[in-house]
């Protein structure tokens, strides 16, 4: 039983800490550059794959989101001129993502403030 509530204290501790560090970027992301967190980490790992475009398919096994909570984001950043979305020519199914040059821009701007974030809250042990 001890070793179950050691694990389970260790789980309340890891979501408590996720969550403030989460709340702090989401606010600052909004706040300073217009993006919500997961906006900010579709145009970070878009951009961290060094490739011109990405399968959304691909994109939503990276990611912490639902392929529908995927897509309506994305569709916010396209909306916003920050990402471009484009049918696969060899299978209609497929849709590729690319980040525009507003996006990169923005992305580049926020950049500052997520590891100004991170460095305050994920200090090391």
């Amino acid at each position: 039983m001890r070793s179950e509530g050691v694990l389970i204290e260790r789980w309340r501790s890891l979501l408590t800490s996720y969550n403030e560090v989460a709340g702090h970027l989401e606010r600052a992301l909004s706040e300073r550059h217009g993006l919500t967190l997961s906006e900010f980490e579709i145009l970070d790992r878009l951009i961290e794959q060094e490739c011109e475009k990405r399968r959304m398919q691909d994109l939503a096994a990276d990611m912490y989101l639902s392929q529908s909570a995927l897509s309506r984001a994305v569709a916010r950043l396209e909306k916003h001129g920050l990402v471009a979305r484009a049918l696969c020519e060899a299978d209609r199914r497929g849709v590729f993502v690319t980040v525009t040059p507003e996006g990169l821009a923005r992305h580049t701007a926020a950049r500052e403030t997520h590891l100004t974030i991170l460095a305050e809250h994920l200090q090391p042990a």
